[in-house]
């Protein structure tokens, strides 16, 4: 399953890799892409992931997070 979610704040290419990183430190999930121009998140995961908690994740690191 794949979950977009739209992230606030990411401002340069560190900013990338800690939502990365975050995201893919989580258990279920397979793969994250995060897209700087685009500001979202694309996350592989296997079913059973909640959304919320990986918007928590990423809000918990300094960003804004919503599911799109």
């Amino acid at each position: 399953m794949q979950i977009r979610l739209k992230v606030d704040g990411m401002t340069c290419g560190g900013c990338v890799r800690a939502v990365q990183t975050v995201l893919s430190r989580m258990d279920k999930v397979d793969n994250v892409a995060v897209d700087l121009a685009a500001g979202e998140a694309v996350v592989s995961a296997q079913d059973g992931i909640d959304a919320a908690a990986l918007i928590a994740t990423v809000e918990d690191a300094g960003y804004e997070a919503r599911q799109i």
